[in-house]
């Protein structure tokens, strides 16, 4: 057994891992209907108007305005329509004085018009229009340019791309946009004792929680996740797995970071890279290893599930954001009160999971290595390292998850 020598402070550990989590500079085109939620990697200039051309804004008729001046519900000025104008069609008659278009939504507004009367303030007669309604100069009117010209920056490099900003790519005919590469994370599960989903468990084993969590947090957080087959406790191995994915920017493992005998991540950083830290004043999650081996972050989480997810939010997640240009992801918070006393160990942050109850928060934790501590919970308490001590009904800050 090897103790863990020194616990770091957990905003240490942060720092530290933020530090190293460098962005990804590296970038690729994609289609635009794939760029939700990634991170633009250079400006998108218009080299267009839009609209390219000035159009009607309303179903109604196309008409010069200063003809419809004194128009009234009582008194109705008579237009003569020359055409009718359908969207994606070209006007072909000038509108003159005393003449109308029939112009449909989103159609070109004819030369010579520079307002639309809409088809509600109007009556057909035949051949002419009655007008019940006066308009003035660009009523009802998209003009030309109106929305974006020339020039304008319609994307900006290092902006989150949304449903809107990939339809302000579209509104300027760009099919494909530069993006930076996600951060590829292998995902290494360790250890005899984890099986992989499907398969029949022997005795001694558990099914491969941990994979699935941590993939979950890395495709959130704007990396892609590579999932790896369980590997074997042994120097040899777990050496074996960082070359096969020298290729990424990050490895997680998921055990193996302990102090147990078996527990050789330790040994593989001495070895192959450099520990950064081992152990975190956190609870739970405390046996975490944080290092690199030549580029690579390489992040050795605790086995329990609760523990590695915990940990995946407070270090994997920030690192992830960081390295993919995305902003700090904001917590949602409530205030509830505690509903009964809970001992902290002091020196530990502690990240208790709670349910939220009629206003109350609900200790949800049942122990690292239950996954329901968090999948049946709504959120999440912090109890700073200096306190040992939450009273019942004291007010608490709840950390939605």
């Amino acid at each position: 057994m090897r103790p863990l020598k020194r616990l770091i402070p957990l905003d240490e550990a942060l720092r530290l891992v933020l530090d190293r989590a460098r962005p990804i500079r590296a970038s690729e085109k994609i289609d635009i209907l794939e760029a939700d939620g990634r991170v633009a990697a250079q400006d998108v200039v218009s080299d267009i108007s839009v609209p390219p051309f000035s159009r009607s804004a309303m179903d109604g008729y196309a008409v010069r305005a200063k003809d419809t001046f004194g128009a009234s519900k009582m008194k109705p000025l008579t237009f003569a329509k020359t055409e009718r104008i359908y969207a994606g069609s070209v006007p072909k008659k000038l509108v003159s004085r005393g003449a109308c278009s029939e112009i449909a939504t989103g159609a070109m507004l004819p030369k010579g018009a520079d307002a639309v009367v809409m088809v509600e303030d109007t009556e057909l007669d035949g051949d002419n229009v009655l007008v019940y309604e006066a308009v003035h100069p660009g009523q009802n009117v998209s003009k030309k340019g109106e929305d974006i010209t020339p020039g304008t920056t319609v994307v900006a490099k290092g902006e989150v791309l949304n449903p809107s900003k990939i339809g302000a790519l579209a509104a300027v005919g760009r099919s494909k946009v530069s993006v930076y590469k996600r951060p590829l994370v292998a995902i290494v599960p360790t250890g005899d004792e984890i099986a992989e989903l499907e398969k029949p468990l022997r005795p001694g084993q558990v099914y491969n929680i941990n994979s699935y969590t941590l993939g979950t947090v890395v495709r959130a957080n704007g990396g892609q996740a590579r999932i790896m087959s369980v590997v074997k406790d042994t120097v040899k191995d777990l050496a074996k797995a960082i070359a096969q994915n020298d290729d990424c920017d990050m490895i997680v493992f998921s055990g193996g970071s302990s102090v147990g005998e078996r527990d050789v991540i330790l040994d593989v950083l001495e070895e192959s890279g450099d520990i950064v830290f081992h152990g975190i004043a956190v609870k739970p999650g405390k046996p975490t290893i944080f290092g690199t081996v030549k580029d690579q972050l390489v992040l050795g989480m605790p086995g329990y599930p609760t523990a590695c997810l915990s940990n995946a939010y407070i270090l994997l997640a920030p690192a992830l954001r960081r390295m993919s240009h995305l902003p700090e992801r904001a917590t949602s918070v409530t205030e509830a009160r505690m509903s009964r006393r809970i001992v902290s160990t002091t020196g530990r942050t502690q990240f208790l999971t709670v349910r939220l109850e009629d206003g109350k928060a609900v200790p949800a934790f049942k122990e690292s290595g239950a996954i329901t501590s968090m999948a049946f919970a709504d959120g999440y308490i912090i109890i700073p390292h200096d306190v040992d001590l939450v009273e019942k009904d004291e007010r608490v800050l709840v950390h939605l998850l």
